[in-house]
């Protein structure tokens, strides 16, 4: 293998599809199509004269060269990532792009007004916001910051506690009017396996709760109870700030998510980053009554709504 020829681009199709099995899966990695894998990875096992891949019905199988090269080009990839992160730390300048992540909860309901005051306060930094359910690799690069629930388990990674998620049961005005509005009896937007504390709770707190609709997301939780398809269980610092949803009842015991602020342990100095995560945990910390649901409501709460 002659490593003056080999492209950078070409290792990393092979490790996509190495991780993935798939061809599929490697190109929802990479953000290509389908044929482009497969005529990529194919001329580039021609050029190597090597077979590195079995194609199987339910996949591709590395073959025992394409294992020594998967364990070398990870370790390729590793080098690289360090060496980036160890470049990037030492920029000192108030600008450039931060890359975002957070799961479409906090992208809608939590960030968008602080990204818009940060954006003020530092005109020099762009924000490239991703949102996605899926736990991005900060150590490989795939996001220099996310707002995450939940403490994370990486070494590598530096965080904040930056504040507490507070849950409480939410329906629409139209729902409470129909006489729909007791939690043990009435229909529920769940959800299901998602979202696993929060689930199982729920359904020892309310054994009888039927849920007539399931979903992965709660933004479209939120959506769900604000036209009245069912109770929700919804995080106070979105759905007290809709004016649509009405308070019906709080947990019988405490529940919440801590809130995490994390990136890189070497990107921690970088100028931008470091601006953003001092930003935000000011932020976040002034909206500690909205988050921990302590705040006065925009929407009337159950009993005003039943004129109690």
């Amino acid at each position: 293998m002659d490593a003056q020829g080999q492209d950078w681009n070409d290792l990393r199709l092979f490790l996509a599809v190495a991780r993935a099995g798939t061809l599929s899966g490697a190109a929802r990695a990479l953000g290509i199509n389908h044929s482009t894998v497969f005529r990529r990875i194919t001329a580039f096992e021609e050029r190597l004269g090597v077979r590195l891949f079995d194609r199987l019905p339910n996949g591709y199988v590395l073959t025992a060269p394409g294992e020594e090269m998967r364990d070398s080009v990870g370790r390729i990839e590793e080098a690289i990532a360090t060496m980036a992160l160890k470049v990037t730390g030492q920029d000192q300048r108030p600008t450039g792009t931060i890359r975002i992540t957070a799961t479409d909860m906090l992208a809608v309901g939590v960030l968008p007004p602080h990204l818009a005051a940060f954006r003020a306060e530092w005109p020099g930094i762009e924000l490239d916001l991703l949102v996605s359910d899926t736990v991005l690799d900060l150590t490989r690069r795939e996001a220099d910051v996310a707002l995450r629930v939940g403490n994370p388990v990486q070494d590598t990674l530096v965080g904040r506690r930056v504040g507490r998620l507070a849950f409480a049961v939410y329906a629409s005005a139209g729902l409470l009017a129909r006489g729909a509005g007791d939690p043990e009896r009435g229909d529920w937007v769940g959800y299901g396996s998602s979202h696993g504390p929060l689930s199982r709770n729920l359904a020892r707190w309310w054994p009888g709760m039927r849920q007539v609709c399931r979903t992965n997301s709660i933004t479209a939780a939120v959506a769900a109870a604000r036209v009245g398809l069912g109770l929700a269980a919804l995080p106070c610092a979105i759905a007290d700030r809709d004016a649509d949803l009405i308070r019906v009842a709080s947990f019988p015991e405490d529940f919440g998510l801590d809130l995490w602020l994390l990136t890189h342990e070497d990107l921690r100095r970088t100028a931008r980053i470091r601006a953003f995560l001092d930003f935000m945990t000011g932020a976040l910390a002034a909206e500690a009554e909205l988050l921990e649901g302590r705040a006065p409501r925009r929407g009337k709460d159950a009993t005003a709504a039943s004129g109690g």
